[in-house]
């Protein structure tokens, strides 16, 4: 199908196979158990499909989406086999994806006309914000690009220490100041050093709370107005950074966040460790919010780009 062809290096293709293993065996024994017996695809199998897809957390809606569509082919071929369903799954996935303009990605680019690029990085603790803007800075700076990293989550000691961290691993310079300083400040200062160092990039860590959404909203509100007296059009991304081993939960986080401050983009990470992987199908369909990047693994290049058909191609192979 000409939806699929080779867009990903062998090696980053082989890390997205590997890093999506656990769902994708989840998946498959759970659609070999509602076929087992089956010849055709029948209402009956059908309705185990669906429960397969929503029980990979691919999410209600984007699920009924998909049986609709599989309803429409099993219509027009009343002799459609079992053995043909992965095919045609994989098949009508990519064609409901591609009917968003996102996930067409190939690799980390920035747009030229806007340097530096003010990338705002939100998501609660525990997502992986951190090591997530730690591959970021790598795979940006790897590409040639000048980086500079802000630690305005001051909210947490733990969260500036571990960006300083990547920051050395990375070999990037890194704009500070103390736990419990405004990261408004942080944020200023950040821009401030960057601008001054022909920077093309700067990646600002925020405060991953969202028990209080008002006290979020007015934080972030001020950290953008403040980054706005240096750079007047930023930040040019807000980056969400969701934890895919949750499912469901992320969608539900995806949610809330949304809710108090304005997302741009998504991160989903953690996909090697789960069988959870289907939540990204769900939020690149049900989102008005682009999926971005997807972490794929532990090591520092197992960030990617997320690539709606290599994705598919990957959960179906």
């Amino acid at each position: 199908m000409s939806l699929f062809k080779k867009i990903f290096s062998s090696d980053k293709k082989e890390t997205l196979d590997k890093g999506l293993e656990k769902s994708k065996s989840s998946f498959f024994s759970k659609l070999g158990k509602a076929v087992a017996g089956k010849s055709k695809v029948d209402d009956q199998v059908l309705d185990d499909l669906e429960e397969v897809l929503v029980t990979s957390d691919v999410g209600v809606k984007t699920t009924i989406k998909i049986i609709e569509r599989i309803e429409n082919r099993v219509s027009k071929d009343k002799y459609l086999g079992t053995d043909e369903l992965n095919h045609i799954l994989r098949e009508e996935i990519a064609a409901l994806l591609s009917e968003t303009n996102t996930g067409e990605a190939t690799d980390f680019v920035l747009p030229k006309d806007k340097k530096p690029y003010v990338l705002m990085v939100v998501g609660v603790n525990g997502v992986g914000k951190t090591t997530t803007i730690g591959k970021l800075a790598y795979q940006f700076k790897k590409k040639g690009f000048k980086v500079v990293l802000g630690a305005a989550d001051t909210f947490r000691a733990a969260a500036i220490d571990q960006l300083q961290v990547w920051a050395d691993r990375v070999d990037v310079p890194i704009v500070k100041q103390e736990m419990g300083s405004d990261p408004a400040s942080v944020a200023y200062d950040t821009l401030q050093s960057a601008v001054s160092q022909d920077a093309d990039i700067i990646i600002i860590d925020t405060a991953g709370r969202l028990h209080n959404k008002i006290n979020l909203m007015n934080e972030l509100t001020k950290v953008k107005r403040v980054m706005q007296k240096v750079i007047p059009d930023a930040p040019h991304d807000v980056l969400l950074v969701l934890d895919g081993s949750t499912g469901q939960n992320a969608f539900e986080q995806a949610k809330q966040f949304t809710a108090a401050t304005e997302v741009t983009s998504l991160a989903v990470t953690k996909l090697d460790g789960t069988a959870k992987g289907g939540v990204v199908i769900g939020i690149s369909d049900q989102f008005k919010v682009p999926v971005k990047y997807i972490g794929v693994g532990e090591g520092i290049e197992d960030l990617q780009v997320f690539n709606k058909y290599e994705f598919v191609d990957s959960f179906f192979k």
